[in-house]
């Protein structure tokens, strides 16, 4: 199931376009609107996503993508990564098609630790992180200062049943 663009995706976008610059990667890629929009700030850019009809439908709109579980078929660092995750609480009457595009883990925040966790090894030193999360998916800072990172929240966004996050971090 390819996650289709919504709030979170175009709050994220605004600051895509405004820091993306470099060696780009866009985890989690999904319809690709990230990655599509760091390509209008730099040509060398890669998207990854665990869905095989996500990569497809990028390949298709000419992004250059390859599957993964995170960072689990990346090489290199980047000078920026992008990272739309999952992020929601495990609901336990949400289908399952679903839910991997929407369900971060028990509690919303599993998948964003691994990410933050692995990420690590693939940003270029003065390289930056770029995500968003919800006020459901828990303490998203407390797990940056756990492995270390320098972060500012950029952008707050309220909706009917959440906050939206918008973060850049960065290594110490």
């Amino acid at each position: 199931m390819i996650y289709e663009p919504a709030e979170d995706s175009f709050l994220l976008k605004k600051y895509v376009l405004k820091f993306a610059s470099g060696k780009i990667l866009d985890i989690g890629t999904g319809s690709g609107i990230l990655a599509e929009a760091a390509l209008k700030k730099s040509k060398d850019v890669l998207a990854a996503d665990i869905d095989e009809k996500s990569i497809n439908y990028c390949r298709k709109n000419g992004i250059n993508a390859i599957k993964s579980d995170l960072f689990s078929n990346i090489k290199g660092k980047f000078d920026v990564i992008i990272f739309n995750p999952p992020y929601l609480p495990k609901h336990p009457r949400e289908p399952e098609d679903s839910a991997r595009v929407t369900t971060g883990g028990e509690k919303g925040s599993e998948l964003l630790e691994r990410f933050l966790k692995e990420a690590k090894s693939h940003l270029k030193k003065k390289g930056i992180i770029l995500f968003v999360c919800s006020s459901l998916t828990g303490n998203v800072e407390k797990i940056m200062k756990k492995y270390k990172y320098k972060f500012e929240k950029l952008e707050s966004e309220k909706h009917f049943f959440e906050e939206l996050y918008i973060y850049r971090a960065y290594l110490i």
